[in-house]
């Protein structure tokens, strides 16, 4: 999963990054309103964590623009205010959540798997496509009942994929959602291609057709 922590308290912030990364997460920091903008504009995520108080700017301000242009991330608000405005304010403009300073990251951490599983996954730890069947919680793959190992980065691309399925994803934007920030740092997307091929083997005979190259454009996960 890819995750955008809006937080300006640093230490706050990158300790609740780097907890999110033990599970292989990409996330990205932003610690003020105009950072947080600029990503927002830039890059998608799944979830973003977002304290209401940034210092250069409202984290309501961020809520409305993200439900404004639809984008389907998942928002779980954090503040040092317990009021219930605050809070109400927060819901009422499509947060998915709301979790007030100080909290446990275990807390935080399984507000987010709810939020995930009642947003993209229906409500349930299970996401099934077709014969492929994936445990979001232990990150288990399965595929016609039989177990397949798959490497965090081709776990992380194919549920990308099938959370996005009949999108056309291009090279770069597979390459943002895998390594975030330090995709900039890749001298070409040849990693892309490689990850690609390597799940396509892995999903066995139907993976060449789930996984389509569009020609010039990039990716594209569905069935025919």
């Amino acid at each position: 999963m890819k995750f955008l922590i809006a937080e300006d308290e640093i230490e706050l912030q990158q300790t609740i990054a780097r907890y999110l990364k033990q599970d292989g997460n990409v996330c990205e920091v932003a610690s003020d309103y105009y950072e947080a903008l600029e990503k927002l504009e830039i890059y998608d995520y799944d979830v973003i964590i977002l304290d209401i108080n940034l210092v250069t700017g409202s984290g309501l301000d961020l809520l409305r623009k993200i439900k404004r242009e639809h984008k389907k991330t998942a928002i779980i608000i954090v503040s040092a205010n317990n009021s219930l405005e605050d809070k109400l304010a927060g819901l009422d403009l499509g947060a998915d959540d709301y979790i007030t300073k100080p909290f446990d990251l275990a807390e935080l951490n399984s507000r987010v798997k709810a939020v995930l599983r009642r947003g993209k996954f229906g409500g349930d730890d299970t996401l099934i496509f077709n014969e492929i069947k994936i445990n979001t919680i232990t990150r288990l793959i399965y595929i016609n009942d039989k177990s397949v190992t798959l490497t965090r980065k081709e776990y992380d691309l194919l549920l990308f994929f099938i959370t996005n399925q009949a999108r056309v994803l291009s090279r770069e934007i597979i390459a943002e959602h895998l390594w975030g920030d330090d995709s900039e740092l890749l001298n070409n997307f040849d990693f892309v291609y490689v990850h690609i091929t390597n799940l396509r083997k892995k999903l066995g005979v139907n993976g060449p057709k789930y996984i389509k190259s569009v020609y010039g454009s990039g990716y594209r996960f569905m069935d025919e």
